[in-house]
């Protein structure tokens, strides 16, 4: 089943982020790489054909994964009904190759959280398991190119909540300059590395100009600036798929600029 859900431009006089309740809860799912998941001691590995699988049962669901930008914007216009969040955290070069087809495949767009501190670096903050290339300048161009939102992972992908305030500031700040001048966009998004997040990496974001930021479970913080995401990996078959979603719409935390959904 097709589904185009199309919200009209925010207006010019309007915020960026300013969140309506929704009619039914969004949810957002969290994906890193997109490779052969045999050695993934952290498990966040899916394989293309396990993506491709479930890209498939979404839309025989009859959702449609979007960027974060986009579905936040709906948001905003109440058009958010059978929109997915999906984000790729770290910017891994497999996205490219493996992930950007399948959703071009589905008609689906995806925010993909970048390093631009590490262009066609590696994984190097894992200490376990294979060392992954990331993206660098041309691949980040690519995806812009091709609709998805390019956001901020940081430069380095360190724990902010440790960080002092320069450092803070660099990873931040610095990061959203950096995509801007790859891209030529202005960059809305941030991702906390680690999902590690406190009020004063919060209020860091915001200063620096983002839009939203993308935690994992950040309690309290919830919000605009700290959005849950649900971990998707390579176990989740269909109907895992389907409980994860039930269980989201059962918490019914809803994006309102104080509590989401998770």
């Amino acid at each position: 089943m097709s589904v185009d859900v199309t919200p009209p431009a925010p207006s010019g006089t309007e915020p960026f982020l300013r969140l309506r309740q929704p009619r039914t809860p969004a949810w957002v799912a969290m994906y890193h790489s997109v490779a052969d998941p045999s050695d993934d001691p952290y498990e966040i590995t899916v394989s293309p054909e396990r993506l491709g699988a479930q890209l498939r049962w979404m839309r025989r669901q009859g959702l449609r994964g979007v960027s974060m930008k986009y579905l936040l914007e709906a948001c905003a216009q109440g058009q958010e009904h059978n929109l997915v969040g999906l984000t790729f955290d770290d910017g891994y070069r497999d996205f490219a190759e493996h992930a950007l087809p399948l959703l071009q495949q589905h008609d689906c767009t995806a925010t993909v959280f970048v390093l631009p501190g590490r262009l066609d670096g590696e994984n190097a903050w894992d200490p376990l398991g294979p060392r992954k290339p990331l993206l660098g300048a041309e691949g980040i161009r690519q995806l812009a190119e091709c609709g998805m939102e390019v956001a901020s992972h940081g430069l380095s992908h360190v724990d902010l909540t440790q960080a002092d305030d320069r450092q803070l500031r660099r990873e931040v700040s610095g990061s959203r300059a950096a995509l801007h001048d790859l891209t030529g966009t202005d960059v809305q998004g941030f991702c906390y590395p680690y999902g590690h997040v406190d009020e004063r990496v919060v209020a860091a974001v915001r200063e620096a100009g983002y839009g939203y930021a993308c935690a994992i479970a950040p309690g309290p913080l919830a919000g605009t600036y700290a959005l849950p995401r649900v971990h998707v990996g390579q176990g989740d078959t269909a109907w895992r798929l389907r409980l994860k979603l039930r269980t989201n719409r059962l918490r019914r935390r809803v994006l309102d600029g104080t509590a989401v959904a998770r």
